[in-house]
């Protein structure tokens, strides 16, 4: 097994500085990011009772597809890399996420499903992904439904808090530990929150979402 050396940490370090100082980075993250907010909003409005969850999620794809096409389109960013950095996933009620089925095994949405959906989409490996939680239909949400809903939101307030410089991984995840302890739910095992690095989403540093004790 190769130890990391200090060097291959400042190395690292001088990336990971370069990714939110470069400017040309940032103009990248930002144009996906707006691309991907876009493509939220659409998914969130054809998530209604009857919805096929397979076209809604060819559909989000789609635009994002589009979206990326017309920006940055002039002749000197011609061959830049671009397109989904996330396929689009709406995982319904008990199923936890990842969730973009083919045609034939897809199901339609119902009045009242729990949708959690997420896409991203990216230039040049810099991807912008996002996920927005939704409620299919227009009746009132109460009960547990509404604890789940309200502790996941309340969660990820509480881990942004502590997420700052010399914080640690485990603080975060306590945090979300208060918060779940509050609503009487728990948070689910073996999600893991990654750092994000160019063409790579789910980097080797994880912030992890519930502590157990084989993790």
């Amino acid at each position: 097994m190769v130890e990391p050396t200090q060097a291959g940490f400042e190395e690292e370090e001088m990336q990971d500085k370069s990714f939110v100082e470069d400017q040309s980075i940032l103009d990248k993250l930002k144009a996906a990011a707006a691309i991907t907010d876009e493509a939220l909003k659409k998914a969130v409005e054809l998530c209604v009772p009857g919805a096929d969850i397979y076209t809604v999620c060819q559909t989000v794809d789609a635009q994002i597809e589009e979206g990326v096409k017309s920006t940055f389109n002039n002749k000197k960013n011609k061959k830049l890399e671009r397109g989904i950095a996330f396929p689009t996933c709406i995982s319904v009620n008990e199923v936890m996420g990842h969730y973009s089925p083919m045609g034939d095994e897809s199901r339609q949405l119902q009045e009242g499903d729990v949708a959690k959906i997420i896409c991203g989409s990216h230039f040049d490996g810099y991807a912008a992904n996002a996920a927005v939680t939704t409620v299919v239909g227009t009746g009132k949400v109460t009960g547990r439904k509404a604890d789940a809903i309200l502790a996941a939101y309340k969660a990820m307030q509480a881990a942004q808090r502590v997420i700052r410089e010399a914080g640690t991984n485990t603080e975060v995840t306590e945090a979300i530990a208060k918060v779940c302890a509050e609503y009487n739910v728990n948070p689910v095992e073996g999600v893991l929150s990654h750092k994000v690095k160019k063409h790579l989403i789910d980097g080797n540093d994880v912030i992890i979402n519930k502590e157990t004790a084989t993790q």
